[in-house]
């Protein structure tokens, strides 16, 4: 089969067969009366298992060792191609993530595009005032997009750059609660907890209930968090949550604090004074657990806190019944 022929059937342009040819890739067998070149059968298949090696990624040099190295081993060749294959793979990923994020803040020309790029790149800087200002940055022309907000914030282990972060989100159109919804179903807890952090920045009905759905993570960082915020928000459903942070000594402050606010409503002032009388009542909770819960008694209203708090005035641990005696006295005064 002369040259023309073998290109037509192979697919193999004529040029890149001399290539071959001149590498000693693959030589004709023979030649006709004209001098032309003549390919037999088993040249044809060597072609065919040329391109079939070069459609894995090996060079022409690697197929030659493929062919005829008897000793070739391929597993080695194989596990560094697929070695390159995967850095390729996240090399271009990134390429286009940045390519989208560029798209989203709709530049209106190369300069916008540039500012863009510039604050990307200082986002992933490894200096932490880099990335502060990068997410403080005000370009209304060029504000950073929501994308690479969630992952720097649901990335990011400095609590004043993370706290940047989080002022960026709280300014875009929607925070970003759609993209931070995934990080709250993350596997890993520390994820979900900085998710909860930047949805507490987040004002509206959507971030709330997003926050309520966080009170039943299983992780008990996660769930704190949540009520703090809901607890702050008004939402009955934290006051469990809050109760145990006070039992456990868990930003307990914080969370008497917000117990407070929501026994505001008298509603709710009953059912959390019932919840902290049945703290009380248990048998296995200790004298600083017991004063813990006589000042979260302190600021809320009604006979039934009165009568708690009348009950560890005269508790067995002298710190609890002076704890308790001086909330009494206060709240009699006023």
């Amino acid at each position: 089969m002369l040259i023309g022929d073998v290109a037509k059937h192979s697919g193999v342009s004529a040029r890149m067969l001399r290539h071959y040819e001149a590498l000693g890739l693959v030589r004709p067998t023979g030649r006709t009366g004209g001098g032309y070149r003549e390919y037999a059968e088993a040249d044809i298949r060597r072609i065919f298992h040329i391109e079939s090696l070069r459609s894995l990624g090996l060079s022409l040099r690697e197929v030659g060792r493929a062919l005829d190295d008897p000793g070739f081993a391929p597993s080695e060749l194989v596990d560094d191609l697929i070695r390159q294959t995967r850095e390729r793979i996240a090399a271009e990923t990134e390429l286009l993530t940045r390519l989208r994020r560029i798209g989203s803040a709709e530049p209106a020309g190369w300069q916008d595009v540039l500012q863009v790029v510039a604050l990307l790149q200082a986002l992933g800087s490894k200096s932490p005032e880099t990335r502060q200002r990068a997410a403080l940055s005000s370009a209304e022309d060029a504000p950073v997009p929501v994308e690479a907000l969630v992952e720097a914030v649901l990335s990011e282990a400095d609590p004043i750059v993370a706290g940047a972060l989080r002022w960026a989100l709280a300014r875009s159109d929607d925070g970003g609660l759609p993209l931070l919804a995934r990080g709250l179903g993350s596997p890993v807890a520390e994820v979900r907890k900085r998710a909860v952090r930047s949805v507490a920045e987040i004002p509206g009905e959507e971030a709330t209930a997003l926050l309520r759905e966080a009170l039943a993570d299983p992780e008990v960082a996660v769930r704190r968090c949540a009520a703090l915020e809901l607890g702050a928000r008004g939402v009955a459903d934290a006051v469990p949550t809050l109760v145990d942070m006070i039992v456990e000594e868990a930003n307990d402050v914080d969370a008497a604090d917000a117990l407070s606010g929501l026994a505001s409503r008298p509603a709710l002032a009953d059912r959390i004074t019932g919840l902290l009388v049945e703290r009380l009542a248990h048998g296995t909770t200790g004298a600083s657990e017991r004063r813990r819960l006589a000042q979260a008694l302190a600021d809320i209203a009604g006979d039934a806190a009165s009568r708690a708090l009348a009950e560890l005035s005269e508790d067995e641990d002298r710190a609890v019944a002076l704890t308790a005696t001086y909330i009494l006295g206060m709240r009699e005064a006023r």
